[in-house]
C-alpha cells in the first residue's frame, strides 16, 4: 500500500467508531460448541450454569446479507471496520479481562469500539493493525472487555522474503493437553457457530489458488478456545481473571497439534502455548488464574 498522509488520516477517523448487538447464551449453543471441540462437560446444559469462560466467543456474529460480502467472504471493509486498502486479513490476538461469569440463559449486549488503526511496516511489506474493543454486558453490568487485534497485509503468507525470524526461546511445559487434530469439519462447524463466512476455513481451492496457504486455515479463536480449556482443565478447574493470546503463526487442518503450559513468574500466572506435532508454536499467551 502506498501510505499517503491522506489515506492515513482518513484511516485515522475511524477510530472511536463504534456499534452494539444483542443476543443470548442459549443451553442449544453450549451443546453444539461443546460437541464441536469435544468438550469433556458433555452436552447437558441448563439455564443459570456458568458457561465455560471462553465460549461466548461464537456469540455476536455479524450479519449481513450476502450482497455485502467481500470477495474473501467477510462482510466489506468500510462497514463497521475501516477501509484498510490491503488483500489479506488474519486475526492476530486479544486479550480478555472476565469481570463476572456469563450465565447460560442470559440476554447479553456487546458494545464494540474502533480503538486504534496502527500501520507498521514489516519485513514482508506494508501492515496495518487494527484494534477493536468489545465489552459485553448483562442485566448486573458489565462482564467481559475484549479487545482483538486484526492484521492486513498486502503478502502471501509462507511466500514473504525478508530476514530469518529468530528461533523462539525454549519452552519446558509442566502440563500437556492429549493431541488435536482440527479437521475439515471441525473447522467448518466453529465458522458455523460464529457465523464467519471467511473463505479460508472452509473452501480449499479458494484458501490455495487466491490467497497461497498450503491448506484450509484453523480459525485462531478456535485455537484460544482449546488453549483455555486445557488451562481450565490441567490448573484445576479454576477461573481465569484475564487471558492474552497472539498468533504466531498458521495452523492448518489435519495438522496433529497439542497446548502445553507451565506457571509463570507471578503467583496465578500462566504462560502457554498451541505447537504443532512438529514443534512449531502457532500460538502464545499468558493467562492470570482467579485466587482458589
Amino acid at each position: 500500500m502506498q501510505s499517503s498522509s491522506h489515506s492515513l488520516d482518513g484511516l485515522q477517523a475511524w477510530i472511536g467508531r463504534s456499534e452494539s448487538a444483542t443476543d443470548a447464551a442459549t443451553p442449544q449453543l453450549a451443546q453444539r460448541l461443546s460437541a464441536t471441540i469435544e468438550s469433556p462437560r458433555g452436552l447437558d446444559f441448563e439455564r443459570g450454569q456458568e458457561l465455560p469462560q471462553m465460549w461466548y466467543s461464537v456469540l455476536f456474529p455479524r450479519v449481513v446479507p450476502r450482497s455485502q460480502l467481500g470477495r474473501d467472504g467477510h462482510p466489506a471493509l468500510g462497514d463497521f471496520l475501516p477501509p484498510v486498502p490491503l488483500p489479506k486479513r488474519m486475526f492476530a490476538g486479544k486479550r480478555i479481562q472476565f469481570l463476572a461469569p456469563v450465565r447460560i440463559g442470559d440476554e447479553l449486549e456487546r458494545v464494540s469500539e474502533i480503538a486504534a488503526v496502527t500501520p507498521k511496516q514489516g519485513s514482508s511489506g506494508q501492515l496495518v493493525f487494527v484494534t477493536v474493543r468489545h465489552t459485553i454486558r448483562g442485566a448486573s453490568g458489565a462482564l467481559v472487555v475484549e479487545e482483538q487485534d486484526v492484521v492486513y497485509r498486502d503478502s502471501v503468507l509462507g511466500k514473504e522474503g525478508g530476514a530469518a525470524k529468530p528461533a523462539p526461546a525454549p519452552f519446558e511445559a509442566e502440563r500437556r493437553s492429549e493431541t488435536i487434530v482440527a479437521d475439515p469439519v471441525m473447522i467448518f462447524r466453529y465458522s458455523a457457530l460464529c457465523f464467519n463466512g471467511h473463505r479460508i476455513h472452509y473452501d480449499l481451492p479458494y484458501a490455495t489458488g487466491v490467497e497461497g496457504y498450503p491448506g484450509l486455515l484453523v480459525n485462531g479463536g478456535l485455537s484460544a478456545l482449546c488453549a483455555a480449556e486445557h488451562l481450565h482443565q490441567a490448573w484445576d478447574g479454576r477461573r481465569l481473571a484475564r487471558i492474552a493470546t497472539r498468533n504466531v503463526a498458521p495452523l492448518f487442518e489435519g495438522m496433529p497439534f497439542r497446548i502445553e503450559s507451565r506457571a509463570g513468574a507471578e503467583p496465578g500466572a500462566v504462560e502457554f502455548r498451541v505447537v504443532t506435532e512438529a514443534g512449531r508454536t502457532t500460538l502464545q499467551g499468558s493467562a492470570q488464574l482467579e485466587a482458589a
